[in-house]
């Protein structure tokens, strides 16, 4: 009973063995975590068309339930930029931004992913997210990093614009390029350079300098907070709120708040099907990272108790007044790196962003919208990688299609249209390779035992027996296509007496296949030609065994290829006899 409970709550095993090392590790990293949080959170609830304090609220009791159900170690749970960029693009179809129903709509959008994710870790369908295709999701999230740069720019530039493709952005930005506030486009430039120049060459400027490893880390990460206070008070200082330069405003000083999502049937109707898909992209870019990052420390995550974990999450944001969350990329490498040894580091940030919500969100009235849009452009164009095209082009034409298919429609028809095609597409190259199957003639290696490829190999063959080795499972996708092959094979080969189907690497002969090869062994006897299996596996043959498919096979079903070879060649037997 007690090795279950822990199963479902991992606090309880880790928590076990908790000491003052790890306590001091943790707290050190959540430091770092914490000060890189505060103006990330404040600038992605922006993205997400929230009041920018829903951002803090997101990243308190999310990650408390996270350390709880999570197995992750130091994975960090909060917003993020996609997920942000989805949940206003699901919103914006329900509500309009500011209203008291856009909030309630994103209370409703993170219950309803996490009771998703929830019901799936319960359900052990984890495996699902295999079924989404890596370069596939590459190019989703570099689409949406352009897509939320692009949508930032209007903050840059202190204009009004609007679009959710591509087209419709950059369409709106010049249309209002005249109207650029020349104030807010030297802050917000001047952010963003700044930012970058952090980046890349704040740490090793300090280590030269003599820094320490850990002090020019906590430096670096820092970047952002320095941009916020330098600008807010360049703003205060210089009242330049009264010269069109937008500002955060009033920010309530107050721990998350209880809240209620919307039960309504036409409301969770039109967030169905947004929660999946933000659910889904959710968890395989968190639990692609916390695999990453438990590998580098001989961990191991549990996928479906992930789901658990993350759903718990998103339960805990839509009562506490955030909006769908997942583990950041950014945030958790960070986390890691700081030397975060369990889940309480998350603990940890919650409680520093309690102290933030609580003490310091008077400080941020005067911090420009221009700086966190710079803090976001900056976050999310190292999520860009435009290489994944040049990479998948070279190796494989098929990814590539799917990669450019999904890019281009996401920019140009939307986040929700880009991913949900990017699921489709997935699934679709599956099916689509696995519909085709590669079966090989094989022939046997002189002076061996061993069968490979005569279209790759010097090999020894017999005109009377064809040997194909069938190189997939075979199922009802690609049961049809074996059928033809054979055919046209048989066709083509008069001599043809056996044919011989090679199973070493199917490990699964679902009910379709099953008729394929019946029909093919009907077919076979009808043309005199005998047909044999070789290298069956055992669970294979056990369910073969429960059909009248062995019992009827005009054949036999050898324990090795070469026992075939050897007992069905003529040139082999003539060879013998001698």
């Amino acid at each position: 009973m007690i090795d279950r409970l822990r199963r479902y709550v991992p606090i309880l095993d880790w928590g076990r063995h908790y000491d003052r090392r790890a306590f001091s590790n943790d707290l050190i990293a959540a430091l770092i975590v914490t000060i890189m949080l505060i103006p990330q959170s404040l600038a992605y609830a922006l993205l997400a068309g929230l009041p920018p304090e829903v951002g803090i609220y997101a990243s308190i009791a999310p990650i408390i339930l996270y350390a709880v159900f999570g197995t992750s170690r130091a994975l960090a749970v909060g917003p993020v930029a996609v997920v942000s960029l989805l949940t206003a693009s699901a919103l914006g179809q329900i509500a309009e931004q500011g209203t008291a129903g856009y909030a309630v709509a994103a209370l409703t959008l993170a219950f309803l992913s996490g009771a998703f994710l929830v019901l799936m870790g319960v359900l052990r369908l984890g495996f699902l997210a295999n079924f989404l295709s890596h370069p596939v999701i590459a190019g989703f999230i570099t689409a949406s990093g352009i897509l939320i740069a692009t949508s930032q720019l209007k903050h840059i530039l202190g204009i009004s614009a609007h679009g959710h493709t591509l087209p419709e952005m950059v369409g709106s930005l010049l249309l209002h390029l005249s109207e650029v506030n020349w104030i807010t486009l030297v802050i917000g430039a001047s952010a963003t350079g700044f930012l970058f120049w952090v980046r890349k060459n704040l740490k090793p400027t300090l280590r030269k300098l003599g820094a320490s490893p850990l002090l020019a880390d906590i430096l670096t990460k820092a970047g952002p907070v320095a941009a916020v206070v330098a600008t807010t008070v360049a703003v205060w200082g210089l009242g330049l709120a009264d010269k069109g330069v937008k500002i955060v405003g009033e920010v309530p000083q107050s721990l998350p708040p209880l809240t209620l999502p919307g039960f309504a049937p036409d409301l969770l109707n039109a967030l169905l099907v947004p929660a999946v898909l933000i659910s889904i992209i959710g968890f395989v870019e968190s639990v692609s990272v916390a695999q990453t990052l438990a590998a580098k420390k001989r961990q191991r995550i549990d996928p479906d108790q992930e789901l658990i974990g993350l759903g718990a999450a998103n339960l805990g944001a839509a009562f506490t007044g955030g909006y769908p969350v997942t583990g950041g990329f950014a945030r958790s490498v960070v986390n890691f790196d700081a030397g975060a040894e369990t889940p309480a580091a998350g603990a940890f940030t919650a409680i520093g962003l309690a102290i933030a919500a609580v003490a310091l969100t008077p400080l941020v009235y005067y911090l420009p919208n221009a700086t966190l849009a710079a803090t976001i452009i900056v976050a999310v164009l190292s999520l860009v990688d435009l290489s994944i095209l040049n990479k998948t082009w070279r190796y494989s034409r098929a990814d590539f299609i799917a990669v450019a298919v999904t890019v281009l429609l996401t920019l140009g028809l939307g986040v929700e249209v880009g991913v949900a095609s990017g699921v489709a597409i997935s699934v679709l190259l599956h099916l689509y390779k696995t519909s085709r199957p590669h079966v090989a003639e094989v022939g046997l290696v002189p002076g061996t035992q061993h069968f490979r490829n005569i279209h790759r190999h010097a090999v020894e063959t017999d005109p009377s027996l064809v040997t194909l080795r069938v190189d997939e499972s075979l199922y009802f996708v690609n049961a049809r296509f074996l059928e033809d092959f054979i055919q046209s094979r048989v066709t083509d080969g008069t001599e043809i007496k056996h044919v011989v189907l090679m199973f070493s690497a199917v490990n699964e002969v679902d009910f379709s296949a099953l008729e394929s090869l019946e029909a093919i062994n009907h077919r076979l006897t009808d043309m005199g030609v005998g047909f044999h299996l070789s290298e069956v596996k055992g669970p294979v043959m056990d369910r073969l065994r429960r059909s009248h498919f062995v019992d009827e096979l005009n054949g036999k079903v050898f324990l090795s290829q070469f026992d075939a070879w050897s007992s069905l060649s003529p040139a082999k037997l003539q060879s013998a006899a001698e």
